[in-house]
């Protein structure tokens, strides 16, 4: 009987302890063109243009688009920023002056001058999956 009331317990504690996930799917229809790649981060507000993200992704091209998706991402509130790789050497592109010499964009598609921000790029990741569609 004791056995089986600690097995109660812990079953009950590990279930009230596990994380819900979803996923979130990103397609780009407008990628200029067709060479390189397509670089994906997912970021939380912590890491957010500062550090590594949470999640990265990398796609290829086909017809000037690309789409990936983030699996198992824990509920919560994150931002989508992305990249077009075009000469393929894993990182975006600057002029000197600091403009970016390849196409960028973020979820919400918020295109301001300067670098994005957390405020126009976050969205909510519920139970029901996210569909996002990025211009650049």
């Amino acid at each position: 009987m004791k056995t089986t009331v600690l097995l109660l317990i812990t079953f009950t504690s590990l279930i009230s302890y596990s994380q819900e996930t979803s996923s979130i799917t990103v397609t780009i229809n407008n990628v200029p063109n067709n060479k390189g790649v397509v670089g994906y981060g997912l970021y939380s507000k912590d890491n957010f243009m500062v550090a590594a993200p949470v999640k990265a992704a990398e796609s290829n091209i086909t017809n000037g688009k690309t789409t990936v998706t983030f699996e198992d991402v824990p509920l919560g509130t994150y931002a989508i920023l992305c990249y077009h790789d075009s000469n393929g050497n894993g990182k975006m592109d600057f002029e000197t002056n600091g403009m970016p010499t390849e196409a960028y964009g973020g979820s919400n598609n918020v295109m301001a001058m300067g670098p994005p921000r957390w405020e126009d790029c976050k969205f909510e990741l519920t139970e029901k999956p996210v569909e996002l569609e990025i211009r650049f």
